[in-house]
């Protein structure tokens, strides 16, 4: 269904302003501040950061990314993350206008949007958007229409299960812990929304495109194969890729040969 262009206008205006309260979230809940109170403010002399100066984007461009009070650098990250969740909202609304599939996926790719630069800074996911995610992707699933509660419950399983499998036997064989649990609460949250099916296309778009960015990595930096990358961001990108592509992307690759 096409709508008229202002609902598409809105729809990035609205993930846009939505990611400004998950900028919040990414500077807050890594330290177990509440993402409530108190109000924004400037990180270096504490100015109370007005309404005005708090547009997504456009407060970034007129302040010439400095705090109006002390001229403190005001970092990329913050029109980054508001314009990023703006064009996610954006191309769900394209592909699922309004429906329950659109609201549900918003949460999710928000969720997703706050992980992968937390997990990026601090190399931690928190328990407070994965497992309240895992509960929120399986209610979802009586009412999407791709899911199903028992697709959902196996995609919990599958995804939670096999990279605790990975990380259990990578640590026994080595001695070392390979991967967090964070990592594994992550993947059942993506199994609740997605489904079972989504888990070994999110696993190998994640591991083929971290495998490539780390290697990279240790190229230029020199570094031996100790160097820790985060791999939520990669699962995460994995996550949005099956969303848009990831049923196209299977079809395509059981069509060849045939």
């Amino acid at each position: 269904m096409v709508f008229p262009p202002v609902f598409y206008i809105f729809a990035f205006i609205f993930g846009a302003v939505v990611g400004s309260f998950l900028n919040v979230c990414i500077c807050r809940l890594p330290h177990g501040k509440s993402i409530a109170f108190p109000p924004s403010a400037c990180p270096l002399c504490g100015n109370r950061i007005r309404w005005y100066d708090n547009i997504p984007i456009i407060s970034f461009l007129v302040l010439k990314a400095k705090c109006r009070a002390c001229q403190a650098p005001i970092s990329w990250r913050y029109p980054l993350v508001e314009g990023l969740n703006g064009l996610l909202t954006l191309f769900l609304f394209v592909k699922f206008g309004f429906s329950v599939s659109f609201f549900a996926l918003f949460i999710f790719c928000s969720s997703l949007v706050v992980i992968t630069f937390i997990d990026l800074d601090h190399q931690i996911i928190p328990d407070e958007i994965s497992l309240p995610g895992i509960a929120a992707g399986f209610i979802f699933s009586f009412f999407l229409p791709w899911s199903g509660w028992l697709n959902s419950l196996l995609g919990i399983l599958l995804g939670g299960g096999s990279l605790f499998l990975v990380a259990w036997g990578y640590e026994k064989l080595t001695g070392k812990e390979g991967m967090g649990g964070g990592d594994i609460k992550l993947l059942a949250m993506m199994g609740a929304f997605l489904g079972w099916r989504s888990v070994p296309f999110i696993i190998f778009a994640a591991s083929l495109v971290g495998s490539v960015i780390g290697v990279t990595v240790m190229m230029l930096q020199k570094k031996d194969g100790k160097l820790a990358i985060p791999f939520g961001p990669f699962l995460a990108f994995g996550a949005v890729l099956y969303v848009f592509y990831g049923r196209q992307i299977i079809f395509w690759y059981l069509s060849i040969g045939k």
